[in-house]
Order: C-alpha cells, then structure tokens, then sequence
C-alpha cells in the first residue's frame, strides 16, 4: 500500500552513516543519494519500486521536526535482527528510548519483539518481529 516513508533531517551526512549502519543490519545497501529540483538531497533506502525508505533535508529550509505520535517500524527477521538493529542504531549515534528490546504481549497478536530508538534527528523507530 505505501510507496515510501520520508523523515527530514538536519544533517544529512551524519544521517547517512546512521542508516548505512542500522539499515545494513536488515540487508539494506547504501543510500542512493538523490537531488530534489531545489538542490535538497534526498538519501533513498531500497529499490525504487516501492517500499522505500527516504531521508531528506526539507525543502522549504525550516529545521526538520519529528512527528509527535509517529513511529517507522522497520521488520527483522528474528527476535535477534530486533535486537541488534536497537544495538546497532544506539552505537551510531541513536538514543534507546521504552523499554528494552524484548518481547512484548499483545492481545490479539500474541508475543511479538520490539525495540524502539530514536535517529540523531529525534525520529522514532521501532525494529519489530511476528512470531510465525
């Protein structure tokens, strides 16, 4: 259903290293870099044919702000991937925020794992994993 998540960034070479090392723990390349048509860079995390991850300086030169009540949650492959991408991220320069990565009950999902940070920007995200 959706074609891409774009979050804004104040730093967008520092935010370059932060994804390169937390996407590449999910398998992902380095950021492809695109220039909008007003000379802002855009950093493209996937394959352009949807399902893209998107980091950009905002276009209109206001500071990038994070959406209060927003959470982009990556899928792991394991109860591990979740952890080490909670890991990862914290080392390159994210903050971990809740709980510990761990599992956590749902009521109508069973037990499900989920680590949540946030990027060097303040943008909340989440590595999350279904049980089979």
């Amino acid at each position: 259903m959706l074609f891409h998540t774009m979050i804004g960034s104040n730093d967008i070479e520092r935010s370059k290293r932060f994804y390169n090392e937390v996407l590449g723990v999910l398998g992902m390349g380095e950021a492809t870099p695109n220039i909008a048509d007003s000379g802002h860079t855009r950093l493209i995390y996937g394959n352009g044919a949807g399902t893209n991850f998107i980091v950009t300086q905002p276009i209109n030169d206001e500071p990038a702000t994070v959406a209060n009540g927003a959470t982009v949650a990556f899928s792991c492959d394991s109860p591990e991937q979740v952890k080490r991408l909670h890991d990862v991220a914290v080392s390159a320069g994210g903050t971990s925020i809740e709980a510990a990565p761990g599992p956590r009950d749902t009521a109508n999902m069973g037990t499900i794992e989920l680590a949540y940070f946030r990027d060097p920007d303040g943008n909340k995200l989440c590595g999350i994993h279904f049980p089979n």
